[in-house]
């Protein structure tokens, strides 16, 4: 196939702040999670497609199969109460998550995301 791009599960891009590897952040409609560190404008691989284990709200209730939503100021997944700014509905739980664990494994979901509006 002449057009064949990549996988495209890792991409290629300008940082848009300082990153550090694992440390997600909000690229457009889509959760990118730096492969490396890197500083502002510099060209980083990110993974924007494929289970993780993140941190979760501790108090949260996650089922399997639940949407996920980003809570950019805590660093963390929330289920529900995003706030302006937020990542909603980027991922899945791929498995349960009980209240008082502060993880979750989740399978990130490019492009289906909205950032809350104010």
């Amino acid at each position: 196939m002449k057009n064949a791009h990549s996988s495209g599960d890792t991409i290629t891009i300008p940082a848009p702040a300082d990153v550090k590897s694992g440390i997600p952040f909000v690229y457009g409609s889509a959760l990118a999670v730096p492969v490396t560190d890197a500083k502002l404008g510099d060209l980083v691989a990110v993974q924007i497609e494929r289970a993780f284990t993140f941190p979760k709200l501790a108090s949260a209730v996650v089922a399997g199969g639940a949407k996920l939503h980003w809570d950019v100021q805590g660093g963390q997944f929330i289920v529900t109460g995003a706030d302006a700014g937020d990542l909603e509905n980027c991922a899945i739980a791929i498995a349960a998550s009980a209240a008082g664990e502060t993880t979750v494994v989740a399978k990130l979901l490019p492009g289906v995301g909205a950032v809350k509006a104010a």
